[in-house]
């Protein structure tokens, strides 16, 4: 990473980190023999920073500001101000464009990222575009739900407008399920709902179009997988819908940025007489999660969280290499107890045909953290590659109804041990 020192100067590049799995190799994208590269990370995160870390600083919580503000100023009087704040995870984005407004460091600042964090503004830039999104409203209470729904009727979706992996989502049949909600204590979006497949979308936008990107189907929903049922995904190869969700995908970035970023979308995809058509739901401004950035790798020849990472850094990301040019999917289960919790079996599933290429278990005894990398701490986690979307599916199911993951409730001296 010449670009970051191009005078020989030794930068402090500061990383936000909570993953414990290695979502993103950061010893591969920024050189921690040269460079002061120190950390802000929670206690489980500690598992995906390289041992060539300059520093580490501990919090609770990456996207509490004031302990990550806390966290940088004792690393900023340990080793100098920072040339570069690098932050992959969604929730710890507006973060790290705080902490780079507080210290004057290039990169993307608050206004930069609201539109792909907040959703209410997401959806408002994409209805001012003309482009097609379910009816919505911002919402603090009953009185401005009850009005959407006189306007566009039940069932309503309603949604944190600040949230990530569908915590706090609920569906609405009706005037009922809104009586029984507690009292509203953040803000929120009430939408129409659509029922149309959901699909994903993953990759890199330019500013003006999109680099190497996938289109994939869920299996099941994101909601689906809170209430405790598996959570899917297998990339498309129907020609009609590729072409189709890439379309919409061009035109829904590009009323949200003109600027290069790593994307998720998500969209509603219907199939009628006249042919594919799509629908706005949520994207943002960062690498998809669960099983995404390690099919990447090895699948499609890009290593999405270091373009990321670059980009975030200033610097200039690597071409994408040659693709297999298999599909890929990926299987997350959810976890079998209350997290926290210790695994008492888990059964591999490696191996078997139809079956994935490669699993995360936790082994018996493990203890499955209350972090708050969702995606990540779960029951099992599959990757999946195959010569078609029907093939990748069929070791998906397959694998999701054989495998067995049991735990019991990990003991209150241990519980404290681990959080």
């Amino acid at each position: 990473m010449s670009e970051l020192s191009p005078e020989g100067v030794r930068a402090h590049v500061v990383v936000i980190n909570r993953w414990r799995e290695h979502y993103a190799e950061y010893a591969d994208y920024v050189d921690h023999t040269f460079h002061r590269v120190t950390y802000i990370s929670t206690t489980v995160g500690l598992g995906s920073v390289p041992d060539t870390a300059t520093d580490v600083v501990l919090v609770e919580a990456t996207d509490d500001l004031a302990q990550a503000r806390s966290a940088l100023a004792e690393l900023v009087r340990r080793h100098g101000p920072p040339h570069r704040i690098v932050a992959l995870k969604e929730d710890d984005l507006l973060v790290g464009a705080q902490l780079r407004a507080d210290y004057d460091v290039p990169g993307d600042r608050t206004s930069d990222l609201l539109r792909f964090r907040d959703k209410v503004l997401m959806c408002q830039a994409i209805a001012s575009a003309g482009l097609p999104v379910p009816r919505f409203a911002a919402v603090d209470g009953p009185a401005p739900v009850l009005d959407l729904a006189d306007r566009v009727g039940w069932p309503l979706v309603l949604k944190p407008r600040v949230g990530s992996s569908s915590e706090g989502v609920v569906l609405l049949a009706g005037p009922r399920d809104l009586a029984e909600l507690s009292p509203f204590s953040e803000p929120m979006m009430a939408q129409a709902f659509n029922p149309n497949q959901i699909h994903h979308v993953d990759g890199v936008f330019t500013g003006t179009g999109l680099a190497r990107w996938r289109v994939s189907r869920y299996v099941n929903t994101c909601l689906g997988f809170r209430e405790g049922t598996f959570l899917g995904s297998v990339e498309v190869d129907d020609t009609e819908v590729v072409e189709a969700v890439g379309a919409a995908a061009t035109r829904f970035l590009g009323a949200l940025t003109a600027t290069a970023t790593p994307f998720h979308l998500e969209v509603f995809v219907e199939r009628g007489s006249d042919g594919v058509s799509c629908s706005f739901l949520e994207v943002g401004a960062r690498v998809g999660g669960a099983e995404i950035p390690f099919n990447w790798r090895v699948l499609h020849g890009w290593d999405l969280m270091r373009v990321a990472f670059d980009l975030q850094a200033r610097t200039t990301p690597p071409p994408p290499g040659p693709a297999t040019g298999e599909v890929g999917g990926w299987l997350l289960v959810p976890a079998p107890a209350s997290r926290p919790c210790v695994i008492t079996e888990a059964t591999s599933m490696v191996g078997r045909t139809p079956g994935p290429y490669a699993e995360v278990l936790l082994g018996a005894g493990d203890v499955l953290p209350d972090a708050d990398a969702y995606y990540e701490h779960v029951g099992g986690r599959f990757r999946f590659r195959g010569r078609s979307s029907s093939e990748v599916e069929v070791a998906l199911v397959a694998t999701a109804g054989a495998f067995r993951v049991h735990a019991e409730p990990v003991s209150a001296r241990l519980q404290e041990t681990v959080r």
